[in-house]
């Protein structure tokens, strides 16, 4: 009879310290819910990538830009040149052809500079990278304006030449931001890609590639904004655009018209540049922030 509480309390031991031990099914919910809740902050971040001020601060600065334009040239006292140069449809054509212009020239950057710079950064092409760099650089060296005046003489008045001349002048970023983006990859990474059986095209487009994103879309957006501004001077080679609008207001010194093609210019590449922040945020691989 003695040994009855002394058994008792060795069961009872056994038992508290199998319940301390959470090796029964409570014990691993809980590893597994530490398991998931060290996952939910890496998810969360992923989705916090996007703030409300990266959405709302710059289109409420854009309408009210717009909106204070707007109640100006209400005020404003237009003479006949001025509302000849408005009327008609004028201002919605000319920025429909410089929307036109920009996303044409910058579909055309893209196919050129992203491919190019991929077959720079492989072996058998590395040693022609310095040269097509230096071609680049002498394309956004050369003055807009001259080089586009050269293609008129070559090409004729039109659109054609305008987009060439664009193009020309937006590769370099896209270009060199690809290459860098390319060379920084780690060679381990690329060579334990290799190691587990990965051909050479797996490893560019599920390794290189995804890892080079981030600086390839920084060269896209400067050349976004880039062909926004010089897309302006395509009005001098018979391209259209708010230049139109801009040289028309130097030409006949009429203020009202040279400030709305600036202002709608200006609200364009403001508008595209957010457009490309946003598209850089969306697109970068979310391992690259969360750290995996």
């Amino acid at each position: 009879m003695a040994d009855g509480p002394d058994a008792g309390d060795d069961t009872g031991a056994a038992d508290g310290g199998s319940e301390g031990t959470g090796t029964g099914p409570g014990g691993s919910g809980g590893a597994g819910d530490t398991g998931r809740g060290a996952g939910r902050p890496a998810a969360a971040a992923g989705r916090s990538r996007i703030t409300w001020q990266k959405l709302t601060l710059l289109p409420l600065f854009l309408v009210a830009l717009l909106l204070a334009t707007w109640l100006w040239f209400r005020q404003a006292e237009l003479d006949a040149i001025s509302e000849n140069a408005l009327s008609g449809g004028q201002v919605s054509k000319a920025l429909w052809q410089h929307v036109e212009l920009t996303v044409i020239s910058t579909f055309f950057v893209l196919v050129i500079a992203i491919p190019a710079g991929i077959l720079l950064t492989r072996r058998s092409l590395r040693r022609a990278t310095p040269v097509a760099m230096a071609f680049a650089n002498t394309g956004q060296a050369t003055p807009a304006i001259g080089l586009l005046a050269l293609l008129v003489i070559w090409l004729g008045t039109g659109m054609k030449a305008a987009l060439i001349g664009i193009v020309i002048y937006a590769v370099l970023p896209v270009l060199s931001n690809t290459i860098a983006g390319l060379d920084a990859n780690d060679p381990t990474l690329l060579e334990a890609a290799r190691g587990i059986g990965m051909s050479s095209l797996g490893v560019l487009t599920r390794v290189e590639l995804p890892l080079a994103v981030p600086l390839i879309l920084a060269g896209v957006r400067t050349a976004l904004v880039l062909n926004v501004g010089t897309a302006t001077l395509a009005t001098f080679g018979g391209g259209g655009g708010l230049g139109v609008l801009i040289t028309t207001g130097i030409t006949n010194q009429r203020m009202p018209v040279l400030v709305l093609g600036s202002i709608l210019t200006v609200a364009l590449a403001l508008l595209v540049d957010w457009l490309a922040s946003l598209a850089e945020l969306l697109l970068r691989p979310r391992g690259l922030e969360d750290g995996r």
